[in-house]
C-alpha cells in the first residue's frame, strides 16, 4: 500500500495538468531541436523551429483526426447514456453476490465494451461498477467496493489494441501512413511503406485476438483470486442518476420534432442504412476506419436515446471529457512538425535501428510507449508523436509494421493503470479515489505487461 500512496504522491506533487505536460514537452522539443539539429534553410534556426511548430499545429490531415478521437469518446459515452443501455446495467448489477462474482461481472462487460470502443467502455464500466456497489449496499451483500471500481477501469488496458485503438484504426485508413511519413522518410522508405493496413493485419489478426482472449480470462482470474483475500468495505452511496430521457412541461410548434420519437428514431434508422450502404464493402475487407466507427456509433446513439432532445443532453454531458483532445491535440502535432521537419524523428529511429534486432524492436517500443503514455496520456497523441519513430525504425530493421504498430497499441494501454488521467471519470462516478484502486491496477499492470511481451516474443 506505501507504494501507491507514493505514485499517488508523485503524480500529484511532480505531475502537472495532462495540458501543461504538453506545453513543457512542447518547449523541451523546441530545445532540443535548436541544439541538435540544423536549420534547412538559410534563416534564423529558432524562428524555422516555431514556424515547423506552428505549421504542424494547423495540419488539416491531423486536425480531422482530433475530431475523429472526440467522437470516438463523445459517441461511446452517449451510447452508455441512453435508456437500453441503462437497463442492461442495472440488470447485469443483480446478478451481483458477493465480491468475486461483482469483479468477474464488471472486468468481463468493461472489457469487452472497450473492445468495441474506448469512451463506451470507460464510462460502462464506471456506471457498472458504481451500480454494482449500490446493488451490494441495498440488500446488504459485504463488497469489496474499490476492488470492483478497479475491475471498472480494466477496459483501459484493452482497448487500443481494440477496434477504436487511435494507431490501428487511422492505419486502416487510404493513405494515412504515406501522408504520415511524406515528411520524414526518404523515398526508398516510403516504396516500402502499404497504402493502408487493414483490421485483418492488426485489430482482428489472430495474435491480436488470442492476446484478448487471454486478458479475458487472465484478469477475472486475478481479481477473483485478490477478492477471496480483500475485505469486505463499507460504501455510502446514494442512487446514481443515470440521465434519464427529459420531458418538457409544455411542447409547442416546432419544438416537436425535438420530442418526437418517431422523427428521431427514424433519423436513426436513416443513418445506419445509409452506413450499411457506403461501408459494406470496407466491412467484408475488415478495414474499419474513425469515420465508419463513428458514423455507426452516431445511428445507433440517435436510435437508442429515440428522440433529439435526449440525445442532446447526452451529448452536452458526454462533450465534457473530450476537452482533453480539443485542447491537447494541436500540441501534440506541433511536436509531431518539430520532429518530422527538423530530422529528429529519422535521427531517433536510427538510434532504435543501432540498439535494436527485429526481435527486440517490438518490446523497445512496447516499454517507450507505456513510459511515452505516463506523460502523454492519449492514444491519439501518441500516435501523434511516436507513430513516425515506431514506422521508420520497424522498416528499418524489418519489423513488420502491423507488429510494430500493435507494440506501440499494447504500450500505450498498459500504463493507464498506473496513469490516473483516464480514471478520473470513473472516480467521479464510483466516488472512490485513486489511492484506493492503484493497488489492485497496478497488479493488473503487472500482469498484463508479461502476457503482452510473451505475446511480442512469441506470436
Amino acid at each position: 500500500m506505501n507504494v501507491t500512496i507514493a505514485i499517488e504522491t508523485i503524480f500529484k506533487k511532480y505531475l502537472p495538468s495532462p495540458f501543461t505536460i504538453a506545453v513543457l514537452l512542447t518547449l523541451i522539443t523546441i530545445i532540443l531541436a535548436f541544439f541538435l539539429t540544423d536549420s534547412p534553410k538559410d534563416e534564423n534556426h529558432l524562428l524555422t523551429i516555431l514556424s515547423f511548430w506552428e505549421a504542424g499545429i494547423w495540419n488539416k490531415g491531423l486536425l480531422v483526426f482530433a475530431y475523429q478521437m472526440m467522437l470516438i469518446l463523445v459517441l461511446g459515452h452517449v451510447l452508455v447514456l441512453s435508456r437500453p443501455v441503462n437497463a442492461l446495467i442495472e440488470g447485469l448489477s443483480k446478478n451481483v453476490t458477493n465480491t468475486a462474482s461483482a469483479v468477474v461481472l464488471v472486468s468481463v462487460t468493461t472489457m469487452i465494451a472497450a473492445f468495441f470502443n474506448w469512451g463506451l467502455g470507460l464510462i460502462f464500466g464506471a456506471i457498472l461498477a458504481r451500480k454494482v456497489g449500490e446493488h451490494a449496499q441495498q440488500n446488504n451483500i459485504p463488497l469489496n467496493y474499490p476492488l470492483v471500481g478497479a475491475a471498472g477501469y480494466v477496459g483501459l488496458m484493452v482497448w487500443h489494441g481494440g477496434i477504436s485503438g487511435s494507431a490501428p484504426i487511422k492505419v486502416a485508413e487510404k493513405d494515412h501512413i504515406r501522408e504520415f511519413m511524406a515528411e520524414v522518410s526518404s523515398a526508398e522508405t516510403m516504396s516500402l511503406i502499404p497504402e493502408s493496413i487493414s483490421f485483418n493485419a492488426t485489430i482482428f489478426s489472430w495474435w491480436n485476438l488470442l492476446l484478448f482472449g487471454i486478458l479475458l480470462v487472465v484478469i477475472p482470474f486475478v481479481l477473483t483470486r485478490i477478492a477471496k483475500m480483500a475485505k469486505p468495505t463499507n460504501m455510502n452511496l446514494d442512487v446514481y442518476d443515470l440521465g434519464k430521457n427529459s420531458k418538457a412541461e409544455k411542447i409547442e410548434g416546432a419544438e416537436k420534432l425535438d420530442y418526437s420519437n418517431w422523427f428521431g428514431m427514424g433519423f436513426g434508422v436513416i443513418v445506419l442504412v445509409a452506413f450499411l450502404y457506403q461501408y459494406w464493402d470496407s466491412l467484408s475487407e475488415l478495414r474499419i476506419t474513425p469515420n465508419m466507427l463513428n458514423f455507426l456509433m452516431l445511428g445507433l446513439a440517435v436510435l437508442l436515446h429515440r428522440n433529439f432532445s435526449n440525445f442532446l443532453n447526452a451529448v452536452e454531458e458526454a462533450i465534457k471529457g473530450a476537452s482533453g483532445i480539443l485542447i491537447q491535440f494541436p500540441l501534440y502535432f506541433g511536436i509531431m512538425g518539430i520532429m518530422k521537419s527538423t530530422g529528429m524523428v529519422v535521427a531517433i529511429s536510427d538510434f532504435f535501428v543501432s540498439v535494436a534486432s527485429e526481435t527486440t524492436l517490438p518490446i523497445f517500443t512496447f516499454i517507450s510507449a507505456g513510459i511515452v503514455n505516463v506523460f502523454v496520456p492519449s492514444g491519439g497523441g501518441q500516435w501523434a508523436i511516436q507513430g513516425p519513430i515506431v514506422v521508420e525504425s520497424a522498416i528499418k530493421l524489418g519489423v513488420p509494421l502491423p507488429k510494430a504498430i500493435m507494440a506501440l497499441a499494447y504500450g500505450d494501454q498498459i500504463t493507464n493503470m498506473l496513469q490516473p488521467f483516464w480514471a478520473l471519470p470513473l472516480l467521479g462516478i464510483t466516488k472512490l479515489k485513486a489511492k484506493e484502486i492503484l493497488p489492485y491496477t497496478l497488479l493488473l499492470m503487472c500482469v498484463g505487461i508479461v502476457i503482452y511481451i510473451l505475446g511480442l516474443l512469441f506470436l
